[in-house]
């Protein structure tokens, strides 16, 4: 199938890499002008320029960044179709081991963002020609259903997301009738910000193998894998699915005592 989304503009936040650079390939190829939003300024400028698409440097936490970028796009494009969520960064560390600094900066950028975010690409979709209509991707994690020991403040940020979207989505849809708002729920995902992980613990082979292990599939889940969920979920062929948990695990969360 192709033009799922054509004439439509996508917004991804995080799009330099990983998911984000993923969702904004097959967004692309099916139809989409694509816009995307990374810290990473290199990164984010080789992949909207093999896309075609356009490449903002932006801090999520900003509000004021959020209202420069969508009033940006509202200028240029008059509309704005698809948001996915996808910035976030991962700190280890128990709760004994949080501290201020790591609790700020995980919940800022994985949960304050993506709620300005959410507002923001609301209030311009709210106003796009022909009356209000959208679609909010925002992407959580297995943790957003359990607990993970060695990252609290992840797990935190990640359940947030998962219940700010129920309660996004519940709003549009009484408000506004055809905005939605859905979270999709990786499990191990094959990403330069994993792959770092690995390379950090000392032994990379070990810690890529006992990743894969962890889901029933036996391997992680890939980007591309990842990216077909969050377009169905940006496509009209989703256009009753609100407020759903998209779970894209390999099975993990189906098994006993998956963390």
């Amino acid at each position: 199938m192709t033009g799922r989304l054509q004439g439509k503009v996508v917004l991804i936040t995080g799009g330099a890499s990983g998911i984000g650079a993923a969702c904004a390939r097959s967004m692309a190829r099916e139809g989409a002008t694509v816009i995307l939003t990374d810290v990473q300024d290199e990164k984010g400028r080789e992949t909207a320029q093999a896309i075609g698409g356009s490449y903002h440097h932006q801090d999520v936490v900003s509000e004021a960044g959020w209202i420069s970028l969508v009033d940006g796009i509202k200028s240029e494009h008059g509309r704005l179709d698809v948001l996915v969520n996808n910035a976030g960064v991962f700190a280890g560390g128990s709760i004994e081991e949080t501290t201020e600094e790591i609790w700020d900066n995980v919940l800022g950028v994985n949960l304050k963002g993506l709620m300005w975010g959410c507002k923001h690409g609301i209030r311009m979709m709210k106003s796009n020609p022909g009356g209000p209509k959208g679609s909010i991707v925002n992407i959580s994690s297995v943790t957003g259903y359990v607990g993970l020991a060695s990252g609290a403040a992840y797990t935190a940020s990640k359940g947030g997301v998962r219940l700010l979207t129920k309660s996004i989505a519940v709003h549009v849809a009484r408000t506004y009738r055809d905005i939605r708002c859905n979270s999709v729920h990786p499990g191990v995902i094959d990403t330069p910000m994993n792959q770092a992980a690995f390379d950090a613990s000392g032994d990379p082979a070990a810690m890529r193998a006992m990743f894969a292990g962890i889901q029933p599939n036996g391997r992680m889940t890939t980007p591309d894998e990842i990216a077909d969920a969050c377009l169905f979920l940006a496509s009209d062929e989703a256009s009753s699915v609100n407020g759903a948990e998209l779970l894209v695990d390999g099975g993990w969360l189906a098994a006993p005592n998956p963390l």
